[in-house]
């Protein structure tokens, strides 16, 4: 081999070598400097703060006092102005009946018929001893006055005048005693017709026609109930009676009853009566074994849509001066319990507890927690925590939340 050529290849080589070594350090510098960054954006990252969110915006409002109504309600069992059970007066066959089941009627009108045959021969032999009794009395005065003028003229002796003259008031005691008898007959023979005494609706018939009934029956032939108007009748507790009574001026429990409002009976689906009732009697004296007082509110029923036996709730309006009112939308129940959240001067909210007295419309009307002037927050309570920063936000609509009923 030409020695030039050897001399050329090992320089080859050496440069070759040069520049892997040189390539080796660059490598190295770069892998050292992207560590080094990765050290310091990681020291960066960890000496560096994350910013706090902002406080939440919330609406709040302060607590006001006002003059309110609250209602309570009151279990209640309806009545008609009547209820009146059919029950025969004499004992028979139960021969027609003439009206059914739920039927209205009126006062007057023919509801059943017992069989009157026997009644009818009672008196006709009522009638028989009658006439019998003025025949006899009759011949008692014939023999008084044939007796008379022999006692005048001394032809007889007066003790025969004085017997016949007991006899006269003997026939005329039994003319009475027979006419009694006629109209005991005829009033019996009355009683086979059973009539409604007052309009009403018929309720169930258990003795159907061909029965045989008697004033001693247990069950009545139908009950009867003049529902054109209704009693509503509840209880008041001894504490609930106190403040009904103090509530109203009057010196009497009658004067009050008069000044008292309207009332409302809420029947079993929820749904008010369309009409409104009075209250128009207390009870005298309350039940000794339930501590309560009976109330009763009438109310009109022209369409019958009432029944006795109706149940439901009387619902009363009570009247409270400088209530304090607490949205119920700005309440949260907790275990049995009922917080509010108010927020202090430097925005801090606190979970208050409170006692509710009763409701007013979609507020409620509060006896304890919080008082007229503390803020509160209205919504968005759901996931506030105890001592929580929030952003205050007060608008027109506040008052309107606070005020409606």
């Amino acid at each position: 081999m030409n020695p030039e050529n050897v001399r050329m290849q090992k320089i080859l080589k050496q440069m070759n070598v040069q520049q892997i070594k040189t390539n080796m350090k660059m490598k190295n510098v770069i892998i050292t400097s992207f560590i080094l960054a990765l050290v310091l954006s990681s020291c960066a990252d960890k000496n560096q703060t994350p910013a706090a969110p902002p406080p939440p915006v919330l609406p709040v409002a302060a607590i006001t006092s006002a003059n309110t109504t609250t209602d309570a309600e009151y279990p209640a069992s309806i009545q008609g102005t009547v209820d009146v059970e059919i029950r025969p007066q004499v004992s028979g066959n139960l021969e027609r009946v003439y009206v059914d089941e739920g039927a209205y009627v009126t006062k007057g009108q023919t509801l059943f018929k017992i069989n009157e045959r026997p009644f009818r021969e009672q008196l006709n032999n009522a009638l028989a001893n009658l006439h019998a009794a003025e025949a006899a009395l009759i011949n008692a005065n014939l023999e008084v006055d044939k007796l008379t003028p022999l006692v005048q003229n001394k032809v007889v002796s007066d003790y025969q005048l004085k017997t016949a003259k007991a006899s006269q008031k003997i026939a005329a005691a039994n003319i009475e005693q027979a006419k009694a008898m006629v109209g005991s007959a005829r009033i019996n023979l009355g009683y086979t017709t059973v009539t409604a005494p007052v309009s009403g609706y018929i309720g169930r018939l258990p003795k159907k026609q061909g029965s045989l009934v008697s004033a001693t029956d247990v069950e009545p032939l139908t009950n009867l109930s003049d529902v054109h108007e209704v009693f509503a009748y509840f209880s008041l507790g001894e504490t609930d009676f106190i403040n009904f009574k103090a509530q109203y001026a009057g010196n009497t429990i009658g004067d009050k009853i008069r000044k008292l409002p309207p009332v409302t009976l809420v029947l079993a689906d929820n749904n008010a009566y369309p009409q409104t009732g009075k209250i128009d009697m207390v009870d005298g004296q309350f039940d000794k074994t339930t501590g309560a007082i009976t109330v009763r509110a009438t109310f009109p029923n022209a369409n019958g849509i009432l029944r006795s036996g109706n149940t439901g709730r009387i619902r009363l309006g009570v009247q409270h001066d400088d209530a304090i009112l607490v949205p119920q939308s700005a309440t949260v129940e907790m275990q049995d319990k009922i917080f509010v959240f108010t927020v202090s001067k430097d925005n801090k909210v606190s979970k208050m507890p409170i006692t509710i007295a009763g409701k007013s419309g979609v507020n409620y009307l509060i006896k304890d927690g919080v008082k007229s002037g503390d803020q509160i927050v209205l919504s968005g309570i759901d996931k506030l925590q105890e001592g929580q920063v929030i952003q205050p936000e007060k608008s027109t609509k506040v008052a309107q939340v606070i005020n409606q009923k």
